[in-house]
């Protein structure tokens, strides 16, 4: 056998010294093989592939066009092995576990404004209520100039959003420009605990409301209930479209949280996996915030794992009716493993499966009406369509119902919502016919 060089041999002892001991916590935990059967395969080291590993590192050591560092090599192979397992598996740098934290938690230390890129300048989209931007005066399609002393021309979304994330308490200088004013403003804030709400409702019209879940975080479920008793201050509901359209997921337990809200009873997801810990069961309870309201759940291609729950489980629980178009197909359970070094794993351990046993991974939840998207158009009255009610002097209905509001503005840009409400209001009157 040809001698390796000495630079190999010593880059496999650190990598065997490395590896072997990994690899021995990875084995200790199965069952114990009986004395003389023989020993499982998949508990051996895969010495020849570790002798290539070791192998290619060291040329790239030797000869790659720049000195490289060992632990950036060895941090990128652990980011490919888990890249090539599925697209939802990652190794987490420490920025990147925190900021996975964060937006599963909702909460982060910042002044509270969203942002984005409007011709090549980073501008507020809004400000966040009652928080120190808000408080501050800071306005819609402000442009940011600089970020404390850091010109913000030259920087992408992400590095700016970092720069104005920080530990509650710290100071932050925003230099803005504003429309109409003729010199630029610095603003000093000081940061704290921003928690962003995943959860947004309205009347669509008196008795219907509107119930818009962007993300499942880990208050959404809370957020829910409390949007729930807000629309109902002014009496009973007719009906409810909960949005989901577009929503990427997040929060296991917030999923079942949200479900729960309209379930009194039954399953509402299961997970199946190769670890016994993966088999887990989720039910409805008995205390629920809105059992008898009628729902209409819209979905589209954007509804991914987590909304797929829900929309899964009440369709299949007979809850409501499902329209829209077909959700995303994102089936599959991650579990966030931390490291010792502050970094972790996102790694796929399970899968989901609706309470009637169909598998979402790669399917997708079918809605019950198939609703494309589109505009609303509301035909505005013209002056020959004269109603009695348009008439002056005109008498009123002795039991006059209660008036109607205006068109709601978000119904006038979107038609799948628009649809949603009139099946709403078709499946009221097919209850009131019932009931007489």
């Amino acid at each position: 056998m040809p001698q390796r060089p000495a630079a190999l041999s010593t880059v496999m002892h650190r990598l065997v010294s490395v590896l072997l001991p990994a690899a021995l916590l990875a084995v200790a935990p199965l069952p114990v093989v009986a004395q003389g059967a023989p020993a499982d395969q998949d508990d051996e080291l895969p010495v020849a592939e570790i002798q290539a590993f070791a192998e290619v590192f060291e040329r790239i050591k030797r000869a790659y066009v720049k000195e490289v560092e060992d632990k950036d090599l060895l941090r990128n192979a652990m980011r490919g092995m888990l890249s090539e397992l599925d697209p939802h598996s990652s190794y987490l740098d420490s920025e990147d576990f925190e900021s996975l934290r964060e937006s599963t938690q909702g909460e982060f230390g910042g002044v509270g404004i969203e942002v984005g890129i409007e011709e090549g300048q980073l501008t507020v989209v809004t400000p966040i209520d009652d928080t120190p931007a808000s408080r501050a005066g800071l306005l819609t399609r402000d442009r940011i100039l600089r970020i404390d002393d850091t010109p913000t021309d030259r920087l992408s979304l992400q590095e700016a959003v970092n720069l104005m994330r920080g530990d509650p308490g710290t100071e932050i200088r925003l230099t803005i420009l504003r429309q109409g004013e003729s010199a630029p403003l610095e603003v000093s804030l000081t940061r704290e605990v921003i928690r962003t709400q995943s959860v947004k409702s309205e009347l669509l019209e008196p008795g219907y409301g509107y119930l818009r879940v962007s993300q499942f975080q880990t208050r959404t479920g809370e957020q829910v209930g409390n949007a729930l008793r807000r629309l109902e201050r002014d009496g009973p509901l007719d009906g409810l479209v909960l949005d989901l359209r577009n929503n990427p997921g997040g929060v296991l337990q917030a999923a079942v949280d949200v479900a729960d809200a309209f379930l009194d009873s039954g399953l509402i997801v299961y997970t199946e996996g190769r670890l016994p810990d993966s088999a887990m069961r989720f039910s409805a309870g008995r205390e629920t915030a809105a059992t008898e309201v009628p729902l209409v759940i819209l979905i589209n291609g954007g509804s991914a794992s987590a909304a797929e729950i829900v929309a899964g489980a009440l369709q299949d629980q007979r809850r409501g009716v499902v329209m829209g178009t077909q959700s995303f197909g994102k089936g599959s359970v991650q579990q966030i493993m931390p490291l010792g070094n502050g970094e972790g794993l996102k790694l796929t351990t399970a899968l989901y499966f609706t309470p009637d046993g169909r598998s979402i991974q790669a399917q997708g939840i079918e809605p019950d009406v198939e609703v494309i998207r589109g505009r609303l158009q509301v035909a505005e009255g013209s002056g020959l369509n004269v109603r009695e009610s348009d008439l002056e002097g005109h008498l009123s209905a002795p039991d006059a119902q209660r008036a109607r509001s205006k068109v709601s503005q978000r119904l006038r840009e979107d038609y799948q919502l628009g649809e949603a409400l009139n099946l709403l209001k078709a499946l009221e009157v097919l209850s009131q016919r019932r009931g007489g």
